[in-house]
């Protein structure tokens, strides 16, 4: 397994419940992929540098994950058609 680091920027607009249930949506993935969330840290809300679908500003979070190479594929697809999530960025940690 290797490290990964997931930063997801979620909609602004959305209350603690629809927030909580984006965060836990994530780690299903990932545990359904056959991996583990080692880590996860909720930055709060942000000014973006430029508008992102409109929006000025997103809730950060930041996931620490251990994954197989080819889960990364999956999850790349899950989060792209995710409407909740305006950007993520996944990168691998050595």
């Amino acid at each position: 397994m290797r490290h990964y680091e997931l930063v997801c920027i979620v909609h602004p607009d959305l209350d603690e419940a629809a927030f909580n249930d984006v965060i836990e949506k994530i780690k299903g993935w990932v545990v359904d992929t056959g991996g583990s969330v080692d880590k996860v840290e909720i930055w709060g809300r942000k000014r973006l540098a430029y508008a992102i679908k409109k929006h000025r500003e997103g809730q950060y979070v930041l996931f620490n994950l251990s994954l197989e190479p080819n889960a990364i594929t999956t999850m790349d697809q899950n989060l792209r058609f995710m409407e909740q999530v305006i950007r993520y960025m996944i990168s691998s940690v050595e």
